[in-house]
């Protein structure tokens, strides 16, 4: 924030600013001064005004918008709604739930042992129904219009720096809208969904252009045409295709992995519509000499022979990366290899892998922020030091498709 420092000791909402990045909102100081000139010309003049304009001035992209919307709330109404949607058994994993939880029970809202007393669906429906309830009771933010107190905002107060309004808070229809959640499911940090997953492929439609050089450019002949002084200038383009080779690799055995199976699943779908030169092969928790390509298990193919593609296939592996640790390190290591123990350790098979493909990425369907303290972290650290590693979610495809994207 050394930018605003030096081009105004007055701006309002640094801290605003600090917290929209903590959410994941790319938030800059040229934002930052941009509100700032926005209130001075008078554009705001309630809460709403100012929901609307800062969303306006903070928010380019729409997987930011429920992230921008839940900061605001929080900011301005101190109200901490959870990243997730209201039917994902993800809230039971999160820190406004646990506290909610503790509350409830201090008060005597729900028994000591309600976590068992519930069923999941009606537990979360009482946290939604309690969080809604706190909406509709609040009455104005802390860091807006006030007489004689500690708002920036307002008249009569005792902020040094501060915006003369008038106005009140209206309806507070901002936090309406932020009760809505209308755009949880096109969060970066949501899981993969049918829904939401179009808008996760959107973007492989970058992975690589090729083609030869067939289409016409209308504006850009016209350009270069009136440069030449009226002489011709055709300019062509390549067609936009995926010319491009991907093998998958899917973990499909174990209990590890069955919570994920719907989601692999679908993903899977996605990935055969998208890609037509795509190959596809199973595994059991890890690579070794062989993997196979039914999902049953029972039709091997050599390893070797997928390392003996071109350097620029696409290598995406999936799997939650977890295991005992001799079952990646061990000579003899696989658990699956009847009728002869494997030979070579995974990390072998996986080290070729990486040496060979350098577009080569793991999707594991373990949340992003679990990974250091999963059951089987040592084997998921070993394989993310091998490989580019991220979770399913709408932000881990797209970060998987920029990795692959890189020339």
């Amino acid at each position: 924030m050394a930018e605003v420092a030096e081009k105004g000791s007055n701006a309002l909402f640094v801290d605003f600013v600090l917290l929209l990045r903590d959410y994941g909102v790319p938030a800059s100081p040229k934002d930052l001064l941009e509100l700032n000139a926005g209130l001075v010309k008078g554009i705001v003049h309630s809460l709403d005004d100012l929901f609307v304009f800062s969303r306006l001035v903070f928010v380019r992209r729409v997987e930011h918008m429920d992230a921008f919307e839940r900061a605001f709330c929080f900011y301005f109404y101190g109200i901490d709604v959870p990243a997730v949607a209201e039917d994902d058994y993800a809230l039971f994993h999160t820190k406004q739930f646990r506290e909610w939880l503790e509350e409830q029970i201090a008060s005597g809202e729900l028994p000591r042992k309600a976590i068992w007393h519930y069923d999941p669906e009606e537990l979360m429906k009482k946290f939604w129904d309690t969080l809604k309830e706190q909406m509709e009771e609040h009455h104005g933010g802390s860091k807006w219009i006030g007489q004689k107190g500690n708002s920036p905002f307002g008249h009569s107060g005792n902020a040094e720096r501060g915006v003369r309004v008038q106005g009140q808070s209206g309806n507070r229809s901002a936090l309406k809208v932020i009760g809505d959640r209308r755009y949880i499911a096109y969060s970066d940090k949501q899981q993969l969904r049918e829904e939401n997953l179009r808008q996760a492929l959107e973007s492989m439609k970058h992975l690589k252009n090729e083609g030869p050089r067939d289409l016409l450019n209308l504006n850009k002949t016209i350009y270069e045409t009136s440069r030449n002084g009226g002489e011709i200038e055709l300019v062509f383009e390549r067609d936009l295709r995926d010319k491009i080779s991907v093998v998958l690799l899917i973990d499909n055995g174990g209990y590890s992995m069955t919570p994920f199976a719907e989601i692999t699943r679908i993903l899977f779908s996605k990935l055969h519509e998208r890609f037509e030169d795509m190959e596809t092969y199973y595994f059991h928790n890890t690579v070794y000499e062989k993997v196979y390509s039914d999902f049953r298990r029972l039709r091997a193919a050599p390893t070797e022979k997928i390392l003996q593609k071109r350097e620029d296939t696409r290598i995406v592996f999936v799997g939650d990366a977890t295991m005992a640790p001799e079952e990646l390190e061990s000579w003899g290591g696989s658990i699956t290899s009847y009728g002869g123990r494997a030979q070579k350790p995974s990390m072998y098979w996986l080290g070729r892998f990486a040496d060979r493909f350098k577009h080569s990425c793991w999707l594991n369907p373990i949340p992003k922020e679990s990974w250091p303290n999963t059951y089987g972290a040592f084997t998921l650290t070993k394989i993310r030091q091998c490989f580019h590693m991220e979770d399913m979610t709408l932000g881990g495809i797209k970060g998987m498709v920029n990795f692959l994207s890189e020339k």
